[in-house]
């Protein structure tokens, strides 16, 4: 039996135990059910999955999804409760009809003429939320001032259906409707439609993802959901799911060699090897209670972790990256190791002072502590540039989060971000052309928090300055990047997204 099928098979029994009820399905789609053409179609359509690249084909015919009934190929999971739903989407090819279509779908039945809510874009660009409140009713819409989107979400929450969307890259803009009552056992998935009987239309969807999210009883740092490691590719922006576990798993770090990630779970540090997808944990000696700010010298030698010692508070410790007993960096806390100089000799962390957290400064070879920022409010995430001359870290002193910039001597401290949201964790390229940082919403989050399961951005910008980009968009925070994430070739980051229920992408292995 290979690893692959040892694993799959241990990842069910987990899910199980885990409480988690997946459907036993003979025409599972990826994570979907099963797949139909609703309405009298003149053209069969299909949809496949590529397990490889995480991909949803859909081709697919009909006349409209519009006035009283529709006609379209649709692949559907019956769901329950909350959910969130999130795609980038493309059609193939220039297509004939500008009015051909695709997006997300919740749907009260397999009826041509069920009600619906629907996140739609059309094939020449108009973007909007499409609803049918009645059986057979006329079908309703409101538009989006943006077209030709390419990120499309829709979320359901109580009896508030929220579709936002954006051109890959920008920030999302959102509509709502709250007055259509679907049921709560709905159809929920991904579509095509041709607007014309005698045309079949294709499109191609990646980053699919179908998120659980937090019940409002969940008890933050006492309850967790599942995890998900996934690999973002930076050029595509498509992200690929490499791990799932129905434990909290966070902070993947990607070491020096290329070949495996270093990631926290349950106090433990795990290496989680990228060829074969299996994760092995790390002798880290007496420091059992890990947790996620652990951070890996520039020579990849050396491992810097946060721990708690008998008192328990956090404490900085430092290790060979091969794992053994770890030697005691701080004599109070709580202390939070980030960043390591590229020459080894010093590394940085957020420290708790007279309760104020601050970043610090202290020898890799042990020594005291030097405090690099004074001003009132929370200093956090500090990690050299590669270059050794300056220190990144996220600041609250301006009102929201933001990222700031000091020379490695503390002086000069500058801020980078100035936006409308809160900016933790900035990271650098190992090339040094890019800072990636997490961002969350204001309207979520207080601007001194990060919590988990919360609605956030990955974002990059330019080291010299320049625009800022979104190139991820979900559901996690604590946990997804609170260490360096990017791999050796500045081309990949490794992130952690958070979900209730874990619907598995990968093949079944065959040998």
């Amino acid at each position: 039996m290979s690893k692959k099928i040892i694993y799959r098979f241990f990842f069910f029994c987990a899910v199980f135990l885990s409480g988690i009820k997946l459907h036993a399905q003979s025409n599972l789609i990826g994570i979907f059910d099963d797949q139909s053409d609703i309405g009298k179609v003149k053209h069969a359509g299909s949809g496949s999955y590529d397990s490889n690249s995480q991909e949803y084909h859909l081709s697919g015919s009909g006349t409209n999804i519009w006035g009283n009934h529709d006609e379209f190929h649709f692949v559907w999971k019956r769901m329950k409760g909350d959910f969130i739903l999130r795609t980038n989407a493309a059609f193939i090819g220039k297509g004939i009809e500008e009015h051909r279509k695709f997006g997300w779908m919740v749907r009260t039945s397999p009826d041509s003429n069920s009600k619906h809510i629907s996140a739609v874009v059309h094939g020449a660009g108009l973007t909007s939320l499409q609803f049918r409140r009645t059986v057979g009713g006329a079908t309703e819409e409101k538009k989006f001032e943006l077209t030709s989107a390419d990120v499309i979400q829709l979320e359901r929450k109580g009896n508030t259906y929220t579709m936002s969307v954006a051109r890959k890259g920008d920030l999302f803009v959102s509509q709502e409707i709250s007055d259509v009552d679907l049921g709560d056992d709905v159809y929920v998935g991904l579509f095509i439609c041709a607007h014309n009987p005698d045309v079949t239309e294709k499109a191609v969807f990646n980053n699919v993802r179908i998120v659980v999210p937090a019940g409002k009883d969940l008890v933050p740092y006492h309850q967790y959901l599942g995890s998900e490691i996934e690999i973002l590719d930076l050029e595509t922006q498509n992200s690929k799911i490499i791990y799932q576990s129905p434990k909290s798993l966070q902070a993947p770090n990607w070491m020096k060699d290329g070949k495996n990630l270093l990631y926290n779970s349950d106090g433990l540090l795990y290496t989680f090897n990228l060829k074969n997808n299996l994760p092995t944990v790390l002798n880290t000696g007496s420091a059992i209670h890990n947790n996620n700010d652990h951070v890996i010298s520039f020579d990849g030698k050396w491992l810097a972790i946060s721990s708690s010692d008998s008192t328990g508070n956090s404490i900085g410790w430092v290790l060979p990256a091969t794992g053994g007993q770890p030697r005691r960096m701080n004599k109070i806390g709580p202390s939070y190791m980030h960043g390591w100089s590229p020459d080894g000799k010093y590394i940085v962390f957020c420290g708790s002072r007279d309760k104020e957290y601050d970043v610090y400064r202290i020898p890799s070879a042990g020594g005291p502590e030097v405090r690099l920022t004074t001003t009132p409010g929370l200093d956090d995430g500090p990690e050299y540039s590669p270059d050794g001359k300056y220190i990144y870290f996220n600041s609250v002193r301006s009102g929201l989060m933001q990222v700031w910039r000091m020379k490695a001597d503390g002086s000069e401290q500058t801020q980078i971000t100035n936006d409308d949201y809160n900016n933790w964790f900035p990271h650098i390229s190992p090339d040094g052309k890019w800072i990636e940082f997490i961002t969350f919403l204001k309207t979520e989050v207080a601007a001194g928090d990060h919590p988990f399961y919360k609605h956030v951005y990955l974002r990059m910008m330019p080291v010299g300055g320049g625009p800022i980009k979104v190139i991820a968009y979900l559901y996690g925070g604590q946990g997804t990047i609170n260490t360096p994430s990017w791999a050796p070739d500045s081309k990949h980051l490794a992130f952690v997204s958070n979900n209730t229920l874990l619907f598995p992408v990968f093949p079944t292995a065959t040998n």
